[in-house]
């Protein structure tokens, strides 16, 4: 059967994460996805297998000293600097180590071609990563095919809005996270996706300062950064599809 997923969401555990479960599952529902990684920043997912009928794979985004890791299939794995020690902990709970956007900030394809050994895949569809690099994905997606890493492609949604704008379509034996995990190490997902809006990724930092209580002068530079990100949108608005509303 074939089985539509978006394998990088954040709930509101995170910092700047916003979205309850029941809302992630209603938007996920509503784009036509049967399964969503919830990957809240260095805190594993602890919630129900499924909600209104959207199984849940519980993940977690480490930030490590050598980029941001996603741990899928994985429960009770917290943050860790340690690239290393952070992909032990993720196979050593039965999990799947996937590099994370790995070209959303700039890097050198040689800085990470080390790390493939260690590595399950790479993201090579995130919906946020052209922002700063238009060519982000694209080169996420030639580290994969040299290393020969299967894909994995998700959101990144921080929001409602943002779900489902990166997604992978896999061929598994059932809507299981034992047979969907098989399916994705065997490679040969269908990977699609369209970018999130920049205002999207300002929302996000905009949640963030409420929940830290953040000073003036950091309320100052998000006032100018959410400024620079309505500009961007619309010089990119030939190219977008996708749509972001504030609630």
């Amino acid at each position: 059967m074939k089985i539509s997923l978006d394998l990088h969401i954040h709930s509101r555990r995170s910092p700047d994460g916003r979205m309850s479960l029941e809302e992630i599952a209603a938007a996920a529902r509503q784009r036509g996805l049967d399964a969503v990684a919830i990957c809240d920043h260095d805190l594993s997912y602890s919630g129900p297998p499924s909600v209104d009928g959207v199984l849940m794979i519980p993940g977690v985004e480490v930030s490590t000293d050598r980029g941001h890791l996603l741990g899928l299939f994985v429960e009770g794995v917290d943050g860790t600097r340690s690239f290393l020690s952070s992909v032990q902990a993720i196979r050593e709970a039965g999990g799947v180590a996937v590099l994370a956007h790995p070209f959303q900030r700039p890097r050198k394809e040689e800085e990470l071609l080390p790390l493939a050994a260690h590595l399950d895949g790479v993201e090579v569809w995130n919906s946020r990563a052209d922002r700063k690099d238009p060519l982000a994905n694209a080169k996420a997606a030639a580290l994969a095919q040299k290393t020969g890493l299967p894909p994995f492609a998700g959101s990144d949604a921080h929001l409602p809005q943002e779900i489902g704008s990166g997604r992978i379509l896999v061929q598994a034996q059932a809507l299981t996270l034992p047979a969907l995990r098989a399916a994705l190490l065997a490679g040969g997902g269908e990977v699609s996706g369209v970018d999130s809006p920049a205002l999207c990724v300002a929302r996000s930092q905009y949640t963030k300062l409420k929940k830290t209580n953040a000073s003036p002068l950091r309320w100052g530079k998000w006032t100018a950064f959410a400024a620079k990100c309505v500009l961007e949108d619309f010089r990119r608005s030939g190219r977008r599809t996708t749509i972001c509303r504030s609630s």
